[in-house]
């Protein structure tokens, strides 16, 4: 992975190379960004630079022996740390990162911009809560024991730091404070807020920005063959994130656009059969359809709320969802849409955490039968 491989964000990947140049760079840095952004590619890119042989003024050459191993995410003096579980082979203690690194470089090397449940799906244990695990602090501090092996930096990169467990982030407190010479710590999180406030306050951190449409729809022009309409269909409906962009432009998209318009429907006439045929249906579809239900519901609250308050200039609403917006605004007022709002964000993180979908999108419907009717 090479800056060249990440489209745009061209003020991230210069802000890194200026570090580098000045002989700037801090030895932990938090690359901050939500799921689907570039933060875990932006970080692979930057360990390859750091250890480029002939590194170029915009990025690392791609064709020294340190490029070669990196593009296979193979450098010896490249570590990486990230959440795993239980399986047959390895208790809960043991499943450390070093018993999954082959599955890991796979994972890399097919989806760099994938999240948790793609990584849990990669190697076959979805239905598992992942984590990194206490023993992980003790194989950081041993590796980083060690001096570089080829490159000039020792790089650990440590992916999604919010799921580690409270005794291992306590364990590696010193050596991210203090760590051996010419090492570098790359903690790429989606959810910073999450962290140790000892982890955060030893660390640079660094705002990894959502793709913006352009970027996301050329990004989608150089993989698939899609029209330009398409491409911007799917950019709206991504909000920056490049994995659910790619996931929807692979034929994984599902019309959550007109089930949410027939959600709101049965909702309104308040049909208490309908709705929990619907929650019945929604569980069926699976966790991937109820999150982007979900996304599908707040994009639809924030366009009604723009239309309502008439700032258009901040809309992002796509050709031919004008006129539903427009009905849909008739109906659920700005103080409605206040009180329906939250509500998804609430649904989003409970789904997350294996609430079960039937309850809870029965309560949902009724809940928004409520408001929209009173």
């Amino acid at each position: 992975m090479r800056f060249q491989d990440i489209t745009g964000l061209g003020e991230v990947k210069q802000k890194l190379i200026d570090a580098v140049n000045a002989n700037h760079v801090a030895h932990a840095q938090l690359f901050a960004g939500g799921e689907g952004s570039a933060n875990l590619a932006m970080a692979l890119a930057f360990a390859a630079y750091l250890n480029c042989q002939n590194p170029g003024p915009n990025d690392a050459c791609g064709v020294c022996p340190s490029c070669e191993k990196n593009s296979k995410f193979v450098h010896p003096d490249v570590n990486f740390i990230f959440p795993t579980a239980a399986t047959p082979k390895f208790k809960r203690e043991d499943a450390t990162s070093d018993k999954f690194l082959k599955e890991w470089r796979e994972f890399l090397l097919q989806t760099p911009y994938g999240n948790v449940t793609d990584w849990a799906a990669h190697f076959g244990w979805e239905n598992k809560l992942l984590m990194i695990p206490t023993h992980e602090s003790k194989n950081i501090i041993r590796a980083l024991s060690l001096k570089a092996f080829e490159g000039k930096y020792k790089v650990m990169i440590i992916w999604l730091p919010e799921v580690m467990h409270a005794n291992a982030a306590n364990g590696i407190l010193k050596v991210l404070e203090e760590p051996p010479a010419q090492t570098i710590f790359l903690m790429v999180s989606n959810d910073p807020n999450k962290l140790l406030t000892t982890i955060t306050s030893r660390t640079q951190k660094l705002l990894i920005r959502p793709f913006n449409d352009s970027e996301i729809i050329e990004s989608l022009e150089n993989e698939f063959s899609l029209e330009a309409e398409k491409a911007q269909k799917l950019a709206y409906f991504s909000e920056g994130n490049l994995r659910e962009a790619k996931r929807l432009a692979t034929g994984n998209e599902s019309d959550t656009q007109e089930v949410f318009k027939d959600w709101f429907r049965q909702c309104f006439t308040y049909n208490f059969e309908n709705l929990i045929a619907l929650g019945d249906a929604f569980q069926k579809k699976g966790k991937e359809f109820q999150l982007a239900l979900l996304a599908t519901a707040s994009k639809v609250m924030r366009e009604s709320m723009i239309h309502l308050v008439q700032v258009p200039q901040m809309a992002r609403i796509p050709e031919g969802e004008e006129d539903f917006i427009g009905k849909f605004s008739k109906v659920f007022t700005e103080e409605k849409i206040m009180k329906i709002a939250p509500k998804f964000d609430e649904a989003q993180y409970h789904i997350e955490r294996n609430a079960n979908p039937k309850i809870l999108f029965l309560d949902l419907s009724l809940t928004i039968a409520q408001i929209a009717r009173s």
